[in-house]
């Protein structure tokens, strides 16, 4: 990847989880990210913490693609009831970049064979990028390098910028 991602490529992330949102849990997800992305250059404009309620996963996404290029969701991807965030991720996206969450997927196996049970998505809405990440502060981090490196071109192409060197 280059070593020079352009300051306008602002990120927000997001924490999904219960226990995170009563307070019962301090958030160790979502700074993991912050931390992960800051190191990669990018700008991380806003973070937030929402219980595993389909509709307060997506007016939060709505309201950080209006403040950020990448929007980063951690948690609510494996499959107990209350994980919903592919489902509130879906809905919101114009198209769904399917790769990018087999890639997650396929890496994190190197790691656990559990990452075959997440179920995070990747979309755009707009120019926006989407990102679902696992809520394991370790597998969050692991799934976000495993796809780091694409993300600025994904981001300019959002933006216009389809030139190939």
């Amino acid at each position: 990847m280059s070593s020079s991602i352009p300051e306008a490529f602002k990120a927000a992330v997001l924490t999904v989880s219960d226990s995170c949102a009563r307070g019962q849990r301090v958030d160790l997800s979502g700074p993991a990210v912050s931390e992960a992305l800051r190191k990669r250059g990018f700008t991380v404009v806003t973070s937030q913490v929402v219980s595993d309620e389909e509709t307060a996963i997506q007016e939060s996404i709505l309201r950080m693609c209006d403040l950020a290029q990448l929007i980063v969701t951690t948690g609510g991807t494996g499959i107990a009831a209350r994980d919903v965030t592919p489902e509130a991720t879906r809905t919101l996206c114009d198209r769904l970049l399917d790769g990018v969450a087999e890639r997650m997927r396929l890496k994190g196996s190197e790691y656990t064979p559990f990452a075959a049970l997440s179920r995070g998505v990747c979309g755009v809405r707009g120019k926006a990028l989407i990102l679902n990440l696992p809520g394991n502060p370790k597998g969050a981090v692991q799934s976000l390098e495993s796809v780091v490196e694409l993300l600025p071109h994904a981001l300019h192409l959002l933006n216009g910028v389809t030139q190939h060197s």
